[in-house]
């Protein structure tokens, strides 16, 4: 009798044990086939003026830059400008918004929405002209921020590309020197890619797409990398980049326009379609082929 009631107990607890374990597993398989999409944040634009603050000369300017604004303010002060801290002394002057809100995005150049575009799930513009890049899902912006693309002497390649493969820290093919941080390689061959990277406020990199780091690593955690073999053969390419425009290195800074006009950098809806509607058709086509490979490889588990 005791023997059997030991028993019943070790088979009960096996039981419960293993429908526990079982438990565990089906809401981490459910975490990813029922992740929530990400929440399109909702932009309030800005339709103020500019001014001038300047800096070069001024010793003082950095000291009354962080007492006048909070930390939130500068950043997106210098966003505005394409520069990091510590290229904050190197500038002459700042373009400085009358009003400096704390959500960058509504300073966006990028127009808010392209129907066109609701039929990808995600894709990512480099302006070439305002140096700036904007993620879109589903045709609406959910974030925009400044870059430093490729200098005159190594100019970044327009055109259409897909975001491959990532790494938290990467050294530079050209420059065993260069730490690229939150790398997102988009042209493996040449080796191009997003990154965070001193901004110095004008194009100046090796050819790749520099950020400042908040946007460096949220691109990291938000473009979708490729699908590959362990031969490296390609069965998917990842989120989609269009790097397009060309940079007047002659002249002044195209921010700097801002405190005469403040619609100057704007980029329309008309000029984003020129670029991406030629490509719907593949990108679709390579959204749907990644799509079909995670759902088959999500059934497999």
């Amino acid at each position: 009798m005791i023997r059997t009631l030991f028993h019943w107990i070790f088979v009960s607890s096996f039981c419960v044990l293993l429908f526990a374990c079982n438990e565990d597993r089906k809401p981490n398989h459910q975490a990813e086939t029922n992740k929530p999409e990400h929440k399109v944040p909702e932009i309030d634009l800005y339709s103020g003026k500019y001014k001038s603050f300047a800096v070069k000369g001024n010793d003082t300017a950095l000291r009354s830059f962080k007492k006048r604004y909070t930390a939130q303010q500068q950043h997106v002060i210098l966003a505005l400008n394409r520069i990091d801290f510590d290229n904050f002394s190197r500038v002459d002057s700042l373009v400085v918004p009358d009003s400096v809100w704390t959500d960058v995005n509504s300073y966006t150049p990028f127009p808010l929405k392209l129907k066109d575009l609701r039929p990808v799930d995600k894709m990512v513009f480099f302006a070439y002209p305002i140096q700036a890049f904007a993620a879109y899902e589903h045709g609406q912006l959910v974030r925009w921020g400044p870059s430093s693309m490729g200098s005159k002497a190594h100019p970044t390649k327009t055109g259409l590309s897909f975001a491959n493969w990532k790494a938290e820290e990467h050294v530079s093919t050209a420059d065993d020197e260069w730490l690229l941080r939150w790398n997102f390689n988009i042209r493996n061959k040449e080796g191009i890619g997003w990154h965070q990277y001193t901004m110095p406020g004008y194009p100046a990199s090796h050819s790749c797409l520099r950020l400042l780091e908040q946007d460096a690593r949220w691109l990291y955690d938000w473009a979708e990398q490729w699908i590959v073999e362990k031969d490296q053969h390609v069965l998917a390419n990842g989120t989609p980049v269009i790097v397009f425009g060309a940079y007047d290195y002659e002249a002044p800074k195209p921010w700097l326009k801002l405190l005469e006009d403040p619609d100057a950098n704007k980029i329309t809806e008309e000029e984003l379609v020129k670029e991406f509607k030629p490509h719907l058709e593949k990108i679709v086509q390579e959204q749907e082929k990644r799509k079909q490979l995670v759902s088959a490889e999500r059934d497999s588990l």
